[in-house]
């Protein structure tokens, strides 16, 4: 019940229609600032949450395992074999633009990846990581 909260005040800051990759990072943005002033985005670091191995899954170490190395690059999920389109906004046009989705994708991913839920400023940061032009 406590991450409905946010994932609730999120949607709806974003709204209901399509939304651009950096309509959905500034909410995360926001949040962020809020609960750390002067925070602003850091593609370094968005890039260092994608590389980094998490000793929460073997197979699933990191990002990349399923993403590619490249986030413009398709990946491949590690366990289901199931295709995944590329992760940046420039190489997959659908990629940050519903909001919902995101941070379902987020939620699940983060989860499983890290052991816990990613913050809004590492969402945000991921965000601009990815949506750097590869």
């Amino acid at each position: 019940m406590k991450y409905l909260i946010p994932y609730a005040i999120l949607v709806a800051s974003v709204g209901t229609t399509a939304e651009t990759p950096q309509q959905v990072m500034d909410a995360y943005t926001a949040d962020a600032v809020r609960r750390t002033p002067g925070f602003a985005p850091n593609a370094g670091l968005g890039e260092f949450l994608f590389v980094r191995k998490f000793a929460v899954s073997a197979t699933m170490p990191n990002c990349a395992a399923c993403h590619a190395d490249s986030p413009s690059q398709p990946g491949r999920h590690i366990l289901t074999r199931v295709d995944i389109k590329p992760l940046s906004p420039a190489a997959n046009p659908e990629r940050f633009t519903d909001a919902a989705k995101v941070e379902k994708w987020f939620l699940r991913d983060c989860t499983k990846v890290i052991g816990r839920e990613c913050t809004a400023g590492e969402k945000a940061d991921f965000i601009a990581f990815v949506s750097n032009d590869y």
